[in-house]
């Protein structure tokens, strides 16, 4: 190997060119820490979502419980037939209260509004 002399402006300028092209050693450390926290992170995601996958296997390889007989199911089925006509005649009730109430509010406001405008003329208007 041969050394030669070489000016200090030259000098820098070849080392700025390599320091421009190359990454630092301090910069290289603190990307290889970035990337083994990304891993170490992605490894504990991965570790949950496995975690979870089995919790789901699990879950689905449960069957779920079903009534032994034929005649159980009979009597569900006749039993929330049953519940669901009373509670249709019981929602029934419920409207056709709620349309006595409005047709009574209708009657209380057009006797009122023939006092005011009529002020006793005995004319009956209708509601509206």
């Amino acid at each position: 190997m041969m050394r030669t002399l070489v000016p200090a402006r030259l000098r820098k300028a070849v080392r700025t060119w390599f320091d421009s092209r190359y990454i630092s050693v301090a910069d290289h450390r603190q990307d290889i820490r970035d990337a083994l926290w990304e891993v170490q992170t992605l490894r504990r995601e991965m570790t949950g979502l496995q975690a979870e996958v089995e919790r789901l296997r699990k879950a689905v390889a449960k069957p779920a419980p079903r009534p032994a007989t034929p005649a159980a199911d009979k009597a569900r089925l006749d039993d929330t037939h049953r519940l669901a006509q009373e509670t249709a005649k019981a929602l029934d009730g419920v409207l056709q209260n709620e349309v006595l109430v409005w047709q009574a509010i209708d009657e209380l406001r057009a006797r009122q509004s023939t006092r005011v405008s009529g002020q006793g003329s005995g004319e009956e208007r209708p509601c509206a």
